[in-house]
């Protein structure tokens, strides 16, 4: 005797139907026709192929879905970052424009990309002090947080000073989100502050108290000479071109 078992996709559900007619009434079904001398097994195999198909389809469900909410998930950054970016580049335009009128006259300023306000290098070219005779370039990149957050400050060039790393780390207070001289980051500041600050590590902001480099505050503090000694042959080395 043959009967017709029915895998529904919509619902997982294993009906039997005894004519074809019947069965095909049922739509979207895979059917299966088997002799029913041993149906309880047959049923056991169908319910096993069911729960199958039923967690394969409920887990592309989830897959689908879990995509969706990334996909939104992701455009809500995206949103959030471009209009972040559009402040930022907004205050920008005024601030470089300001930046460049004001500019020291030991300074000069170089964009990679004009349309990219951003980013941009910072060429100090002493003309008194430790440092004269040097040409020292610093990276200035300026996040999306701007001006909530500093600009972020690189000496791409070696030399020997306290308050700059061999590395290039820079020790700055405005370049802080918080400093205990209360001179750190806050929103009022501006480019050309940063700039004025930068320019002024190598004479007035010059801190032997509070060094970045630790070697060359000791050296200047235990023989001055020794220290102008090692300035001059970091310029002669790294600093000339």
């Amino acid at each position: 005797m043959l009967f017709l078992w029915i895998f529904n996709n919509h619902d997982a559900r294993i009906t039997r139907y005894d004519t074809c007619d019947e069965a095909f009434m049922i739509h979207d079904a895979e059917c299966i026709w088997f002799n029913i001398r041993n149906s309880i097994d047959i049923k056991t195999k169908l319910v096993e192929i069911c729960q199958r198909k039923f967690l394969v389809r409920f887990n592309m469900i989830t897959l689908r879905g879990k995509l969706r909410r990334d996909n939104d998930l992701a455009n809500s950054k995206n949103r959030d970052y471009n209009k972040r970016a559009s402040v930022r580049d907004r205050l920008l335009i005024k601030e470089v424009q300001e930046m460049q009128q004001t500019l020291p006259g030991t300074c000069q300023v170089k964009f990679k990309d004009p349309s990219l306000l951003h980013e941009f290098t910072l060429l100090i070219i002493p003309d008194e002090g430790y440092w004269i005779g040097g040409r020292f370039s610093f990276e200035i990149y300026i996040n999306e947080e701007y001006n909530m957050t500093p600009p972020v400050v690189k000496c791409v060039t070696k030399l020997w000073h306290p308050n700059i790393s061999e590395d290039g780390d820079v020790c700055l207070s405005i370049l802080r989100q918080s400093s205990i001289d209360g001179m750190g980051w806050a929103p009022t500041r501006k480019l050309k502050d940063v700039v004025w600050g930068l320019n002024s590590l190598f004479t007035d902001l010059l801190n032997f108290d509070d060094p970045l480099n630790r070697d060359a505050a000791d050296l200047y503090i235990k023989d001055k000479e020794s220290f102008r000694s090692k300035v001059k042959d970091y310029i002669m080395q790294y600093a000339k071109r």
